[in-house]
Formats: structure tokens, sequence, C-alpha cells
């Protein structure tokens, strides 16, 4: 049997696998760098007028931007509707910050499951509104960090201190799943990956959902170098972080924002030689420039002509966009791609493969 996701015998997202042989797939970009062109005020992430729902909720929401499936709907609508129009196989449900732990900055943790719900709603119905029989669309439940770490201590005084245990963090990503599942979602990405202890109490707790529920997904799995040192915030190399998650079977496993591309391009290229599962890539669109509309420098032929570069050597399968990218990214990015032959990375012969 191969060792990775094409091996799966999925419940929802089938027909991944055969598209990630045949073509490129290409993913959004980035949810945050559109919201913000909106300009949104506290007033807009309660609601305000026409919802009075959170009129009085405690303390400031503005910046969560996950709320806003909850009070701003048509919003996260147009802007998924907007990177299908661009070409996105795949677009992430606005979840990356929707779990308990994270939702407790803004004292909302009791809302985390039905933002979860609604976020995977609305990205499926914008699929729905865009697929056709030769060119399927997919809503991935985008599966964030949290702001806390379970391996790192947040007391430069006290190494052995930690402000999350690991138990705590599956309960929350359940929590999370469930309500992806149950909104409808093809399969699931946990992304932005700075800490592999974070990351394995998400994975631990999908792995108990396939198992009590019988479903069985496909699990993109995303992290993110965090300087050129190559390594991700934990500490290890990306060839380590592979050997951490293998097991996982992931349909794909990549990096995802921090560097941009140009500075990602060796640790791509690593991955690409060592992983026998689909390689992602949705990077930065460079680095940050607050001077800019987008907050960072590169311009879509930039960002995709560096993609594109990755594709023509052979090394991905997905691509797409991370911070300061925008639908106009994501048109360039799959226009520059749509003529190269994704990476192999499986076997046809079922005795090679075992």
């Amino acid at each position: 049997m191969q060792f990775n996701g094409l091996s799966q015998t999925y419940t929802r997202g089938q027909a991944l696998p055969e598209l990630l042989k045949q073509r490129i797939l290409i993913l959004d970009g980035a949810m945050g760098t559109m919201i913000q062109q909106y300009k949104l005020t506290e007033a807009d992430y309660r609601g305000l007028p026409s919802n009075s729902r959170f009129a009085d909720h405690p303390g400031d929401i503005k910046g969560n931007n996950e709320l806003l499936v909850l009070t701003q709907a048509h919003i996260i609508s147009k802007i998924h509707e907007q990177y299908l129009d661009a070409g996105a196989d795949i677009i992430e449900t606005n979840t990356f910050g929707a779990t308990s732990v994270a939702q407790e900055d803004y004292k909302m943790a009791s809302l985390a499951r039905e933002m979860n719900v609604v976020s995977a709603q609305l990205a499926r119905a914008a699929c729905e509104k865009y697929s056709t029989p030769d060119k399927p669309r997919f809503a991935a439940g985008a599966i964030g960090p949290t702001p806390k770490t379970a391996s790192i201590s947040p007391d430069v005084n006290d190494p052995g201190a930690r402000n999350v245990s690991f138990d705590t963090l599956r309960a929350s990503y359940r929590e999370q799943i469930e309500g992806l599942f149950e909104g409808g979602v093809d399969l699931f990405l946990v992304e932005t990956i700075f800490d592999t202890l974070n990351a394995k109490a998400a994975l631990f707790a999908l792995d108990e959902f396939f198992e009590e529920t019988g479903e069985r997904l496909p699990v993109m799995i995303s992290g993110t170098v965090t300087d050129a040192s190559g390594r991700i915030l934990s500490g290890q190399t990306v060839e380590a972080f592979w050997n951490s998650l293998r097991h996982i079977k992931p349909l794909t496993f990549g990096l995802n924002c921090a560097l941009g591309a140009a500075l990602m391009r060796p640790y791509i290229a690593e991955l690409a030689r060592i992983c026998n599962t689909a390689v992602s890539c949705y990077p930065n669109a460079g680095l940050p420039n607050p001077m800019s509309d987008t907050g960072f420098d590169e311009t879509p032929d930039i960002t995709s002509s560096l993609v594109d570069g990755f594709a023509k050597d052979g090394l991905v399968n997905l691509v797409g966009g991370c911070c300061g990218t925008t639908p106009d990214h994501i048109r360039a990015i799959a226009n520059a791609v749509a003529k190269r032959k994704p990476r192999v990375f499986y076997r046809e012969s079922a005795e090679e493969a075992t």
C-alpha cells in the first residue's frame, strides 16, 4: 500500500488524489489581506446596526476576523467567490483562529463551534456556485496553530512553563473539526504550523474523529519556516518536521507564510526531495512592507514568477498564496503554472509502492 494520501479511502474529497496527479492545483490567497481592504470598524465587526447580537459584548472585538462569518457573512462569501473566479480549486474556510483557545482572547470561546459550522457552510456554498464537471471546487477546513505553544515556554525565566496543554489543544481542535465537518468541508488543512506539538494535537484530534465516525477526509499539512535557519519556531528542520508528521499519511505536505517564495525555495526543494506525498507551497507576497496597500512588497507578476519557478523545476503539486496575496496574485499564479506538469509523487506499480 502506498504510504501517502493516495492510499486512503476518502468519504469526501475523493477526486483530489487523481486531480493532483493530473495537474498542479490552486489554493486561494489571503483572507486577512482581503478583509483589511474593507477597513471595518469596531461597529462593523459587531454587525451594527443591522445585527445587535454582539452590541453589548465586553471588550474590543475589532480584528476578530472569524467573527465576521456571523456578522458580515456577505463579505466573507464575496472574498471566497473572488478567489474562485481567479481560478482557485480549493478555498479555505475563514477559521484560522476559530478555536476556543484562540477565541478566548476575545471572550468568545463559546462561539467557536458555531463559527466553524457557518464558515464551512459559506465556503461550501461558494464552491457549489463555481463548480463545474471539469473543474470541481473544494472547501478546506482551515485549522490554525492558535496563539499559544505547547512546547515553548512563554517565560524566559522558567523554561518549563507552558501556557497551554496538549489535552486542552486536542479538545479545542476536536470541537473545531466537528464544526467544520458539520458545515460541509471536503478536506482539512492544518496550516502555518510553528510548533509541531500543537500540530500533533490537531492531527490526534483528527485521527480520533475519523476513527469514531468512520469518516475519512483528505488532510493537508503546512508548516512555516520562521527565519533563514530553515527551522520552524519549535526548532525542527523541514526534514525533521516531515518525519514527525508523515505517519498521518497526508494528501499534501508543505510550507506557507513566513519568508515569501524567494527565501522559501531551498526548503520546498528539500521537501520535494524527501516527501512521498504531494508538496504544497503558498508563500507570502514577499516580506512585509507597511507602505504597501496589501502590507507586502510583491506584485502578482513577481509572486507568480517565483512560484512558477518551483513548478517549472518539478517541485510542487499545489500552490497558492498567503499573507499579502489577493485574487490578482492567485489568477497570475494559476495562469503561470497552467502549462506546467505536477511533481510526480506516486508510483503506478502496487508492487513498487509497498
